[in-house]
């Protein structure tokens, strides 16, 4: 058999690890989707494992409302507050439940950065807006679940909840946790301690709870006060669910439902463009 030319064996010679190297770099990279959902899964199992946050998130909100509408009872009377203080705290009480699950859930980001699994998913091929949408919407599941979980104590107190209303207040719950959770990540991102988070989540999220509506209303507030509600987003969202939760023709107070839809939608995506920011801005060094 005739040997082939030189020069067609060096083409050969440089035309293989060429080929080799396009075999590397073509690999296909995981399904995004695939990315997410697994990310979303683990945070939603690791989670519901640790008995005390489940607790935690349900028990301190109910507690909340029990002592809080007990003690001032009728002493409250508004246009939205219904016949006493438990019916107007009551989604106040639900959205505390979304707030502390945002801030339980998000522990998770320090924990994995110390134990470097954040590190391992920087550096495997895939995308970093499947690791960003992985963890917020697996803590946003959880946090509108835990909400849900309240809805049956509002007959109790005499709010009744149609039920085609349920998927409206679903939605509601679904994205007032995606921005909460999703302001949560931003911070617990670059922090690299528990006791460093909860000072920040106690300083943000804590007063933005406060001044949304949820404890009192605008009504007979200082000025000052509600300037700050009308800029707080979370007021917006508290405001949409009172009007799924009171009766047809309830003058609820407040701006208009489309607007109330408007800037909750709007910060949920505001947050996740910043929590993308954040994670994007990270190098995989600077985590392990």
């Amino acid at each position: 058999m005739a040997n082939p030319p030189t020069g067609v064996i060096h083409e050969q010679a440089a035309a293989t690890p060429r080929a080799s190297a396009e075999r590397v770099t073509l690999a296909p990279e995981p399904s995004f989707l695939l990315s997410a959902a697994t990310l979303w899964w683990r945070e939603v199992r690791t989670f519901y494992r640790q008995r005390s946050r489940v607790i935690g998130g349900l028990a301190t909100p109910l507690v909340f409302w029990l002592l809080l509408g007990s003690g001032f009872g009728t002493s409250l009377r508004t246009s939205s507050a219904g016949e006493n203080y438990l019916q107007f705290f009551y989604p106040g009480t639900v959205a505390l439940v979304v707030l502390f699950t945002a801030i339980f859930a998000n522990i998770s980001i320090i924990e994995d950065r110390r134990e470097g699994f954040l590190l391992s998913v920087l550096v495997a091929p895939a995308s970093r807006w499947a690791l960003v949408l992985g963890k917020i919407v697996g803590a946003t599941s959880i946090g509108a679940l835990q909400g849900l979980l309240f809805l049956p104590l509002a007959p109790l107190m005499g709010i009744s909840v149609p039920i085609e209303r349920i998927p409206l207040i679903l939605a509601v719950l679904l994205v007032m946790s995606f921005g909460l959770t999703g302001l949560g990540f931003f911070f617990a991102w670059w922090l690299n301690s528990v006791q460093g988070f909860h000072s920040v989540m106690n300083i943000v999220l804590m007063p933005m709870w406060m001044l949304s509506g949820a404890v009192f209303p605008a009504d007979g507030a200082a000025s000052w006060v509600r300037w700050v509600m009308v800029v707080n987003p979370l007021t917006y969202g508290i405001t949409a669910f009172r009007y799924y939760l009171a009766p047809a023709g309830m003058d609820v107070g407040g701006p208009s439902i489309v607007t109330c839809w408007a800037v909750t939608v709007a910060f949920a995506v505001l947050t996740l463009g910043a929590s993308f920011y954040q994670a994007n801005r990270s190098s995989p060094e600077s985590l392990g």
